[in-house]
């Protein structure tokens, strides 16, 4: 049996596979699509909604679940087409109750290697113009993360104001005070009784 070299060096961590940044994985290798596409469908286990809907400040994801269609274009791209589908739970901001929201996202993106993925970047920026359409997003080292496009679908299509159906926001109005107005100022000087002026100083009366 070989023994262990307690001296060597410990691996280095792969930060890309790092739970707290990327609670959901779903890697696929994009050399093993087959020609004509692959389906995946994926669901997010209970620690990873949980890590997720910390991430995203809402009170729980009870589901999240996502299907995908994989497909092989020209100089190493993939077309990912898709949905994502989950149940959030968040707070009213108007009634601050627990209520539940439905999201149901398509997802329609090209996938290109990284080193593709970056030069174009710069052309949009020299350009000086707005892309017609969005980047591609990168492979990297040869994998497609479903789980990780998932979750930033979700993320994206979280309301940050949540809700509840018919509640409208009332701002109180203080009662206002009847003295309250420009002219109480007056009408109180008008109020006091007048006093009498005093007689010239030295001057008698006939």
């Amino acid at each position: 049996m070989k023994r262990r070299d307690d001296s060597a060096p410990a691996p280095a961590r792969d930060a890309s596979r790092d739970p707290s940044r990327d609670p959901w994985r779903a890697l696929v290798n994009v050399g093993q699509i087959p020609d004509s596409g692959l389906h995946r469908e994926i669901e997010a286990d209970a620690p990873a909604r949980a890590a997720i809907a910390g991430i995203a400040g809402v009170r729980e994801i009870s589901s999240a679940h996502a299907a995908f269609d994989l497909s092989h274009r020209s100089g190493g791209r993939v077309h990912v087409t898709g949905r994502v589908q989950a149940r959030v739970g968040q707070t009213c901001v108007v009634t601050l109750e627990p209520i539940e929201n439905e999201i149901d996202e398509q997802v329609d993106l090209i996938f290109a290697p990284a080193e593709e993925v970056a030069p174009q970047a710069d052309l949009d920026d020299d350009d000086g113009e707005t892309a017609m359409a969005d980047p591609p997003e990168p492979i990297e080292n040869g994998m497609i993360d479903l789980g990780r496009l998932a979750t930033d679908v979700l993320y994206l299509a979280i309301d940050p104001y949540p809700r509840k159906a018919g509640a409208v926001f009332e701002p109180q109005v203080a009662a206002r005070d009847p003295e309250d107005h420009p002219f109480a100022a007056l009408k109180a000087l008008q109020d006091e009784p007048r006093k009498p002026k005093a007689s010239p100083s030295g001057r008698k009366g006939k």
